[in-house]
């Protein structure tokens, strides 16, 4: 990396925190829609774009610093899925609880395996 190395992924946290304030607001849970869709989607949109990002090898540096660590970073949140969990525990929505907290893990874990086998077709 050329430059001062930490300018990437603050750009990146610059251009995902944003957009994780917005999903948070747009996406939160009320007495409407009790799921937090919000904190569940941009966790998954990290989950994905950094499987994407860590398997294209022959991107430069900066880049994977910028999405990786920067957009990722700043954009998924596992404190507000672990406050959000809590709160359900203490309304005792406890299968709420477990299915957010699975859910999160699951949908994780295989997008980020999906972005990894679309990194790989990308590189």
């Amino acid at each position: 990396m050329s430059g001062p190395e930490w300018v990437w992924p603050a750009l990146g946290a610059a251009i995902a925190s944003p957009l994780r304030f917005w999903a948070g607001v747009r996406g939160a849970s009320s007495a409407q829609r009790l799921f937090p869709v919000g904190t569940f989607t941009v966790n998954a949109v990290a989950c994905l774009l950094l499987g994407v990002a860590l398997e294209m090898r022959h991107v430069q540096a900066w880049v994977q610093a910028l999405v990786a660590v920067g957009v990722c970073g700043a954009l998924s949140t596992w404190s507000t899925l672990a406050w959000e969990t809590t709160g359900f525990l203490r309304m005792r929505h406890y299968r709420l609880a477990a299915g957010y907290l699975g859910s999160s893990a699951v949908v994780g874990v295989m997008l980020a395996w999906a972005g990894n086998a679309i990194g790989g077709l990308l590189s």
